[in-house]
């Protein structure tokens, strides 16, 4: 809404023209009291005026009785206003600073991996099997699972689509306007195929691998007409795949078979500054950027671009024209247009673990052995002695899960009973939670979503998920004491600690 287009007037004088900042500001704001959040958080950025109308305390009280309406006390204990009561609350829960979520344990027998939300599912997978756990039913007191067995070989990996990602009518899976919101899943196995799951169906079987299907795209590949994912495997080939082929088999649906990598792929990311272009990373650190657009009789030309590092292979994910990448004790970042190295940053770890970034904030975090670090990329100027922003420590063993958003930072090992919790830009632990109620039993995986998180546990006899909701948890600040904090570096003090704000 731009506060200097004029409305049509009613006036039979056609010279005659009203705009919203010539209505009162009672009225603006009880037409707004009536939008969105995310309504009114595009109306605040359109001008100064519908800036204070939006900053209007009525707005926010409805907003915060509607979604917490038993904190009344708690915006009458704030004295900077209600809007930003509610955007502290609304930070605070999404960095878990509560200490009483809804908490929901499910005992699902065997070893749990590949971790997601997807909507109002939790989807993981054991061995062959992916099961999807209804988070309404759980709520309800009702442990509802809807199994996926098709594949006939252990999962390797597993990516949710949603559908507005790409337009409808380029599948015939779906035929009407009514499902634009509807996820569809895919899935690779060591049984050399491809899945795509909905509605607790298989609906393609994507055949061309020559061994095990070891990674898919992050995203998918294409602007416009035809979009493709694109997989990895073990036959050292990236392989491009439309959405849109018809049949349950997914006949010709293989678009195109992309050869010069000599090892398994491990890594896959589509960039972000051209929607046909992919990245792939072999075993073997090797790394090939790939065009998608080039046509079938062009495939040798599909590799557009070619670079290497050194150590295994942890993660990589691209961000406009730059590809990041985690290998061995260090992080990289690459201009895909020229193929150059930008930066180089050891991590000082020994052995990266995990890995995850987010870019637009310039901010990375990678986990080693008892600890995790997170970084501010842009204090990396090419050498290898760059400090890092935070020492997020206190872990038992290697830290390999690890999970990244604009609030926090959620990391856990298989060693480690405990799941912590820290502030994504600065480093404060926020929380530390017990990843299962099994003894002997470390965190084998976790996934978080908003104000959700679910870790799963595992003990040689049996795995449990511990699921916990924070959306409307309200005992805050109470066991901060116990929460140690983060360690704090620079160039002259690397090893002073700063304490936790909790």
């Amino acid at each position: 809404m731009a506060c200097n287009h004029p409305l049509p007037s009613t006036s039979t004088n056609h010279d005659s023209t009203t705009k919203v900042t010539d209505m009162d500001m009672d009225s603006l704001v009880h037409c707004a009291s009536h939008l969105t959040l995310q309504d009114l958080s595009n109306m605040a950025i359109s001008c100064k005026f519908l800036n204070r109308v939006v900053s209007s305390d009525s707005i926010w009280r409805r907003l915060f009785r509607e979604r917490w309406p038993q904190q009344e006390a708690y915006i009458i204990s704030q004295t900077s206003g209600v809007r930003e009561a509610y955007m502290a609350r609304y930070r605070a829960l999404q960095q878990f600073k509560f200490f009483d979520p809804l908490v929901c344990d499910v005992y699902i027998g065997a070893k749990s991996s590949d971790l997601l939300f997807s909507k109002d599912s939790i989807i993981f997978s054991q061995g062959p099997l992916i099961q999807i756990l209804d988070i309404d039913k759980l709520l309800e007191g009702k442990v509802v699972f809807a199994p996926l067995n098709d594949h006939r070989a252990r999962i390797t990996s597993m990516r949710p689509f949603a559908c507005r990602l790409f337009p409808l009518k380029e599948t015939s899976l779906f035929r009407n306007e009514a499902q634009i919101n509807e996820n569809v899943l895919v899935t690779s196995s060591c049984d050399h195929s491809i899945r795509l799951w909905w509605k607790g169906s298989c609906q393609r079987c994507f055949r061309g691998h020559n061994g095990p299907v070891t990674i898919l795209s992050d995203k998918l590949l294409g602007d416009g007409t035809g979009k493709v994912f694109a997989s990895g495997g073990e036959d050292s080939t990236v392989r491009l795949w439309s959405l849109s082929s018809s049949g349950k088999r997914g006949q010709h649906a293989l678009k195109g078979t992309l050869y010069g990598h000599e090892k398994p792929i491990v890594l896959m990311s589509v960039t972000g500054h051209r929607a046909s272009l992919i990245v792939s990373m072999s075993k073997d650190s090797k790394v090939r950027v790939w065009d998608a657009s080039i046509s079938a009789s062009d495939r040798n030309s599909s590799c557009v671009g070619t670079t290497s590092v050194s150590g295994v292979p942890v993660g990589m994910k691209c961000h406009d024209s730059l590809i990041y990448i985690a290998a061995g004790s260090s992080i990289e970042a690459v201009d895909l247009r020229t193929m150059k190295r930008v930066f180089r940053t050891s991590t000082h770890q020994g052995k990266l673990y995990s890995f995850d970034i987010m870019p637009s904030n310039f901010l990375a975090c990678t986990g080693g052995l008892g600890r995790a670090m997170l970084w501010d990329i842009r204090r990396s100027t090419g050498t290898t002695e760059a400090c890092p922003m935070a020492e997020l420590d206190g872990h038992i063993g290697p830290v390999t899960h690890l999970h990244m958003d604009p609030y926090k930072i959620v990391t856990g090992g298989p060693k480690d009973p405990n799941v912590n919790i820290w502030q994504a830009d600065n480093g404060n632990q926020t929380n530390i939670l017990i990843s299962s109620p099994l003894d002997n039993a470390g965190c084998s995986g976790l996934a978080a979503d908003g104000f959700r998180i679910v870790t799963a546990g595992y003990n040689q006899e049996e795995g449990v998920l511990r699921f916990r909701d924070f959306s409307n948890a309200v005992s805050s600040g109470s066991s901060t004491d116990q929460i140690t904090g983060s360690k704090f570096w620079c160039p002259s003090t690397s090893g002073d600690a700063d304490d936790s704000d909790g």
